[in-house]
């Protein structure tokens, strides 16, 4: 790495929000800066669910601009992750053929009961080490062959299609290929017979490439409007958000797992090879690519979503709990001596999440609490505390099925925050807790294109050096 280090761009798609942050150094020290916000959501339309993908481009472009306002000399690379599974059709110019479907379109249930009579869900996890679940591309190629989209019409996943839009190759990069359902967890490349299985073209997809791999320069379009982008590098880091997180969570050794917690919390371990087993396959555990040719062995958990909705449903003033005197008053409260099933189908569901919640306890024979706002706090305790329990259930499954002993937990994302959480999770575990940053994913984007800079390659051992020189770990 130069003496003069360099200023990096990392591009963040979620599906609520995005986000352009910029890497610039003073001295030595970095300053990490979030130039650039916006709202995202999908749209109806022609009774189906799409992604503004005109209005996602434009606001990045925006986001661009501003970061080179920023910087006095020259950017030396992006990289961008998001979101997985959705996709854009390009035509024989590479331009999007329409807007891309949102992974929530009603169409996927057609097409999964498609999929489900060619190849069993067993069957593909003994493949794919995937659980194969109805959001998965697999699910929304075959929705395309359905509804007669040419099969031979290429697709590339969107964060990999906004480094093509600015000037690189189209690929597939390991951590999203991944999730598409159709990678092979033993080549980890495109499988020829899941494709041919279910009716699709694998001629269509893109190529499979490595985390860390230079996909090319920023095109003429960019750099000659914006100077501080000649030449700067297209990185692919992990261009799955919660790959690009737990990238970004500096810890060494073989002894910890993570959760990524948010709206949903992703609860599992860092391997080095896929576990395919029917044992992992019936206690829900999916493998999906990490950072340096690894696996992140987790299982989706419920999470911050049942307190969400459950003050959706009561609080007709969304101020009138803020999260901060929530969570102090949850914790004022004895600790409830029942705990909710969290995983309960009925809870992943959207709307009346308080109706819900009593619903499973008089279905159990227990009392129902109030539903008014003012009972909030005991609705909030209830939650924490059976996250807890059930987050200390997945790592102990984890442990067993991947042949681990774990001794450390790190926890990235918004329910980082949460101390009170995080106590009663360390106490559940039993492990000892690390807590790392919100925007874990930026942190990780930024740690594979500093290591890739340097000319290390994205080796584990280097990402972790640079995700520790970003941001400072420390227990809960």
């Amino acid at each position: 790495m130069p003496a003069d280090l360099p200023a990096i761009i990392a591009i963040d798609l979620g599906a609520e929000s995005c986000r352009v942050s910029l890497l610039a150094w003073d001295g030595r020290k970095p300053r990490i800066e979030l130039v650039h916000r916006f709202r995202n959501a999908p749209v109806e339309h022609d009774g189906g669910l799409y992604w503004n993908l005109d209005r996602i481009c434009e606001e990045l472009d925006d986001g661009l601009g501003r970061c080179a306002e920023l910087v006095d000399g020259q950017i030396a690379s992006i990289g961008v992750d998001g979101w997985a599974v959705d996709y854009v059709r390009l035509n024989g110019d590479g331009a999007p053929l329409g807007a891309p479907h949102c992974y929530r379109d009603i169409r996927n249930e057609a097409a999964e009961e498609d999929v489900r009579r060619r190849i069993s869900a067993e069957e593909i996890f003994s493949v794919s080490g995937v659980q194969p679940l109805r959001i998965n591309t697999l699910n929304q190629l075959v929705a395309d062959r359905i509804a007669g989209v040419p099969q031979d019409a290429p697709w590339v996943n969107l964060p990999e299609y906004v480094l093509m839009r600015l000037g690189g190759d189209r690929v597939a990069e390991f951590s999203n290929a991944t999730h598409t359902g159709l990678v092979d967890a033993k080549s980890q490349t495109w499988n020829k017979v899941l494709f041919e299985r279910c009716g699709l073209d694998i001629s269509a997809s893109p190529s499979n490439v490595s985390t860390g791999t230079v996909l090319g320069q920023v095109d003429g379009r960019l750099s000659g409007q914006l100077k501080p982008f000649a030449g700067a590098r297209l990185i692919a880091p992990c261009c799955h958000d919660t790959a690009s997180a737990i990238a970004g969570i500096p810890l060494y050794g073989d002894d910890w797992a993570y959760i990524s917690s948010g709206t949903w919390s992703l609860v599992g371990t860092v391997l080095d090879h896929s576990v395919c087993s029917r044992e992992a396959f019936q206690a829900g555990f999916t493998n999906l690519g990490a950072a340096g040719g690894q696996i992140c062995f987790h299982k989706n958990v419920n999470g911050m979503w049942l307190l969400k909705q459950c003050m959706g449903q009561l609080c007709a003033d969304a101020n009138v709990w803020p999260m901060q005197e929530l969570v102090v008053a949850a914790e004022s409260l004895s600790a409830p001596k029942n705990l909710l099933e969290v995983d309960d189908p009925d809870l992943l569901l959207h709307g009346n999440m308080a109706s819900r919640i009593n619903a499973q306890l008089e279905r159990r024979g227990l009392a129902p609490l109030e539903e008014r706002a003012s009972a909030m706090p005991q609705y909030a305790s209830l939650i924490f505390h059976s996250l807890a329990a059930r987050y200390a259930e997945v790592l102990r499954n984890a442990a067993t099925i991947s042949d681990k002993k774990l001794k450390r937990l790190s926890i990235v994302g918004g329910g980082s925050l949460n101390q009170f959480l995080n106590r009663l999770t360390s106490e559940a575990t039993g492990l000892e807790l690390i807590c790392g940053v919100p925007e874990s994913s930026t942190v990780g984007n930024f740690a594979i294109q500093l290591a890739v800079l340097e000319g290390a390659g994205a080796s584990r051992e280097r990402i972790a050096h640079w995700a520790g020189a970003l941001t400072s770990m420390h227990e809960c």
